[in-house]
């Protein structure tokens, strides 16, 4: 039998669908999931989108210019604009979703064996994107005690190498919801220009920030306009995660060049997700006002609720719709598949990602998940309920979750 590549067999499997057999599983034996893991919103799509798909009159399906239809170019431009981004139509390549934006850059900007500076925890599929483009994931460790904030310049400098080319961030932050300041944002500027690197900026979640924060955006940093590199999608913005339509965006213009050759390879986005996605950037802003609204009060209910818990610790998320949590339990994957095979509660349980995936090796995630807000809050509270019933009599939880158990 021919042999699979190393790179097949170093490619990770997802932490956030890979339970979902056994998420079916429970399903067949009468359990409901209450699905957590996954960042797939409940929150309706805008009707301007839905209503432009339903009115298409095409006679035929075409391929589009590989970079995307320039009406919706033109349209992202004014739409950046409005969020203070200078930028034109051919600064913006349109993908199949954040991901392909992504893979392109890394393709574009990084040769095999070329090191990534990324904070972790991390969105797990960066390890995935990595691997398929040859690219090292060096992570710089951020942790629960302090919110997951960015680390220290110093712990950045440590990491620096010959091979180093990049520096990748999310922000708003999957898994963990922090959102930097301009202070972190301009830290990294002057390490960038210091070292002349790219510097990724995962931007996909900038509408969702609470508490009054502000998101402040890579392509504003003065000084490194050709070095920063921003994706973006239309997935989560406006609940459209099946349009699979991204953006890559860049003001340089040599790797705009370079980027465009990988889309002319993959030929064009999807046709009718660019119609949906031109089309909502009509929304009116009384949707991303009631949507955040919704968001804060999901995570209130989650994060709050999980704080209760003894022995569970989870910072709270000032920007998208995750939150990383620690838990009194000797092993996350083996806790998360526990749930879905032996547990249930009121005929219910919960799905969740472990964090093991969403670091460079598995070691710090061992005992933290990922959760995601975006069921409604009755079933928020739910979820609550039962993760706690859950703690008290996993056979692997510690004792600070039995001596609850004894003491209830």
């Amino acid at each position: 039998m021919p042999r699979i590549s190393q790179k097949g067999q170093r490619m990770p499997a997802s932490p956030i669908r890979k339970l979902v057999p056994f998420a079916e599983a429970a399903k067949k034996r009468g359990t409901k999931v209450l699905h957590l893991n996954i960042g797939q919103p409940d929150i309706a799509t805008p009707q301007v989108a839905l209503d432009a798909i339903r009115s298409t009159d095409l006679k035929v399906v075409e391929y589009s210019h590989s970079a995307g239809f320039e009406s919706y170019r033109k349209g992202l431009a004014a739409y950046y604009s409005r969020h203070g981004i200078r930028i034109t139509h051919e600064d913006v390549l349109i993908t199949t979703g954040g991901s392909e934006a992504l893979l392109f850059g890394m393709m574009a900007c990084f040769d095999q064996g070329d090191e990534l500076i990324v904070p972790e925890p991390f969105y797990a599929n960066y390890n995935s994107f990595a691997i398929s483009a040859g690219v090292t994931v060096v992570p710089v460790r951020s942790g629960i005690e302090t919110g997951f904030a960015l680390p220290p310049i110093a712990e950045f400098e440590k990491l620096i190498t010959p091979r180093t080319k990049g520096i990748l961030i999310c922000n708003p932050g999957n898994p963990t919801g922090y959102l930097y300041s301009r202070a972190e944002l301009e830290t990294l500027r002057d390490i960038v220009k210091a070292h002349d690197l790219f510097l990724f900026s995962d931007e996909v979640y900038r509408e969702f920030c609470y508490d009054g924060a502000k998101h402040e955006s890579a392509m504003t940093l003065e000084g490194i306009e050709d070095n920063v590199v921003m994706v973006d999608s239309v997935s989560k913005r406006y609940s459209m995660c099946g349009a699979r339509i991204g953006a890559f965006v860049t003001r340089n213009r040599e790797l705009m060049a370079t980027a465009l050759k990988f889309a002319q390879a993959r030929l064009s986005p999807p046709t009718f997700g660019q119609i949906a996605s031109e089309a909502a950037l009509n929304t009116p802003d009384s949707y991303f006002t009631e949507v955040i609204g919704e968001y804060v009060q999901r995570r209130n209910v989650l994060v709050d609720g999980l704080n209760a818990i003894p022995g569970v610790r989870c910072a709270k998320p000032k920007g998208a719709f995750y939150c990383v949590a620690e838990l009194p339990i000797d092993d996350a994957d083996a806790f998360c598949q526990w749930l879905l095979e032996k547990f249930e509660h009121k005929g219910h349980t919960v799905m969740m990602a472990p964090a093991t995936g969403f670091y460079a090796e598995p070691t710090p995630g061992r005992r933290q998940v990922r959760l995601a807000y975006v069921l409604e809050q009755e079933k928020l509270n739910l979820a609550v309920e039962c993760l706690q019933a859950a703690l008290t009599s996993y056979p692997g939880s510690t004792a600070v979750a039995h001596a609850a158990k004894a003491s209830a």
